[in-house]
């Protein structure tokens, strides 16, 4: 049987400029329901002011320090081997039931309608938040299927969930149940890395439709922003 579970806020103001209320919550693998939101976060409303069909932030995070392995075995540095490129950043895991493979088909759908110089600016990445069973093998295999291009990060989980917290994107350690199945609870966001200063200006939730991304990756291959970021 899939649990599904909502998370738990926890992180103070620097977490939550990217913590949206209701419409943006951390939400689990397996659970659709958001949660409230206490923490005051500030976000530029979507309408007339916005390019994008995805929420712009007002203020832009960089790129986690994220220094970890890549389905090839091979040290891969966010920063730096992503510098001045679009990126879309993405914590799951492979057996995740329903929002992490419907998020990565929906955005290789999307990739796959944009012309090429858009697509040879953008990078997704997914790092595994269940990083004992998502061995090198399972993780290419899984990502591959989507887009052979994605790119697939392992490491430690603690690391792990300071990255994604960095971000205001709560991960919880993977569970084992009593029937043996496991389960890595996780938020949904997927956080957009303009490649004009490497900073994260627009977040996307779960329920971001192919079309939305479709219509949002040329300009996010162009840096655009169409509100001013502190």
């Amino acid at each position: 049987m899939t649990m599904t579970r909502t998370l738990r806020r926890t992180r103070p103001a620097v977490a939550a400029a990217l913590a949206l209320a209701a419409s943006l919550a951390l939400t689990a693998c397996g659970s659709s329901e958001p949660t409230s939101s206490d923490n005051g976060a500030v976000v530029s409303q979507e309408g007339d002011r916005s390019l994008y069909k995805g929420t712009e932030v007002d203020t832009a995070f960089a790129k986690p320090d994220l220094v970890f392995t890549d389905t090839e075995g091979k040290r891969f540095d966010l920063r730096e081997q992503t510098a001045g490129r679009t990126v879309l950043l993405f914590f799951g895991y492979t057996n995740c039931p329903d929002v992490c493979p419907t998020t990565l088909s929906d955005l290789a759908l999307a990739l796959r309608e944009q012309p090429k110089d858009v697509r040879d600016k953008t990078d997704v990445v997914f790092v595994s938040t269940d990083p004992d069973r998502d061995t090198p093998q399972v993780l290419k295999k899984w990502l591959t299927s989507f887009d052979k291009d994605f790119i697939g990060l392992r490491g430690d989980v603690q690391q792990v969930k300071r990255a994604a917290l960095s971000l205001g994107i709560e991960v919880e350690e993977p569970e084992t149940h009593h029937d043996g199945s496991v389960h890595s609870s996780h938020g949904a966001q997927v956080p957009a890395f303009l490649p004009t200063d490497d900073k994260a200006h627009v977040l996307y939730t779960s329920n971001t439709p192919m079309e939305s991304f479709a219509h949002d990756l040329p300009l996010l291959a162009k840096g655009k922003q169409s509100t001013t970021a502190k």
